[in-house]
Order: structure tokens, then C-alpha cells, then sequence
């Protein structure tokens, strides 16, 4: 169950509305802990309306490159996992938190949707004739297998690469300003002198 109310974060929010405090001074009158959380249910009411504080029962589902899509803007731009997740009109940030860590530990194939259920077990006949079928279809399919991971490891080494750019440009710019520290400082040193 849920912790608070669909009434309860809609009365927090109107009260901030009508100017009645702020989100510390709210959290503390309404007994939550976190002014995360009162920011949280502002922002999701003022872009999805009550929408925004409604716990979604369904369960959305997003395609691979969705996710990517995602990921890359995370990576790629200073956004919070909270605004960017507003912007793309994703209800719980905590899918983004969840998407950004698993493509970093195991790389895109981690946001590849993953086969629910148990396996079928099957009888010997049914598993011959799978198996002489698969044969046949395997180099048309470890193809296409292979040119997705390819285009996979393409698109990480994508992002590796602008991250060690943007990395690179940083260091350069601050080994360019310790320059300029020091070139002033022994100036200053020979006119003292």
C-alpha cells in the first residue's frame, strides 16, 4: 500500500499553491520527512496534473530504444534523474535511477526486455524438430544477433568516447588555468623584486 494518500499529496500541493509555505515549511506542518518528496509530488502535478499523484496500477512497458534514448540523454546532458524524467513524461523516476545503472554495470543489452515465465519443457520428438529448424535458421538469426550487438558495442564506445572528450577538454582547461596562476605569480614575484 501505498504510504500517503491521492488526497493527502493533492491537499500538500494545493496548500503550496495557495502560497500557504514552502516545501520545508510544508513537509514539517504535514508530518513527511522528506522535502524531496513534497517537491517531488509539485513537479509531477504541475507537468501530468492528478495524474502526477495517482500511483499508476499499469505496468508501461518501454521499448529497448526508448530506454537508450533515455539513458543517452542522462549521460549526455546535466539533467536530474527527476527533470529528466518529467520531460520525457516518465511517471517514476526511479525507472531512469534503475535504467542509468544497469546499462553502466552491464551495458545496453541490460535494458533489452527480458522473456517472463518459466521455460517450456517439451517432449523429445518436439525437441528433434526444434532443433533441425533452428539449424536451419541460425545463420540467417546469429546475423541479425550479431549486427545488434555490434551496433550495441557501437553505441557504447559512442558514449565512452564523448565522455573522455569532454573529460580531456576539462583537464586542458584547468591545466590552462594553473598556467595562468603561475605565470601571474612569478610575474608578481619579479616585480617585488
Amino acid at each position: 500500500m501505498a504510504k500517503y494518500s491521492f488526497e493527502f499529496k493533492k491537499s500538500v500541493v494545493k496548500a503550496y499553491l495557495k502560497g500557504e509555505g514552502g516545501y520545508t515549511y510544508l513537509a514539517h506542518k504535514y508530518g513527511i520527512k522528506s522535502i524531496e518528496q513534497v517537491r517531488s509530488w509539485i513537479k509531477n502535478y504541475q507537468k501530468f496534473g492528478d495524474d502526477g499523484l495517482r500511483r499508476s496500477r499499469k505496468n508501461k512497458t518501454y521499448s529497448f530504444e526508448f530506454k537508450l534514448h533515455i539513458v543517452e540523454l542522462y549521460l549526455t546532458s546535466e539533467l536530474s534523474y527527476q527533470e529528466l524524467a518529467i520531460s520525457q513524461e516518465i511517471n517514476n523516476p526511479s525507472l531512469v535511477v534503475r535504467w542509468v545503472n544497469d546499462f553502466r554495470t552491464a551495458g545496453p543489452d541490460a535494458l533489452r526486455p527480458k522473456k517472463k515465465g518459466r521455460k517450456r519443457s517439451m517432449d523429445k520428438d518436439t525437441k528433434q524438430k526444434k532443433i533441425s529448424q533452428s539449424e536451419d535458421e541460425a545463420t540467417v538469426d546469429t546475423s541479425k544477433e550479431y549486427v545488434k550487438q555490434l551496433e550495441d558495442e557501437l553505441l557504447k564506445l559512442r558514449i565512452e568516447n564523448a565522455y573522455l572528450k569532454e573529460l580531456r577538454r576539462l583537464r586542458l582547461e584547468e591545466e590552462a588555468l594553473l598556467k595562468k596562476q603561475r605565470e601571474s605569480f612569478t610575474a608578481s614575484e619579479e616585480n617585488l623584486d
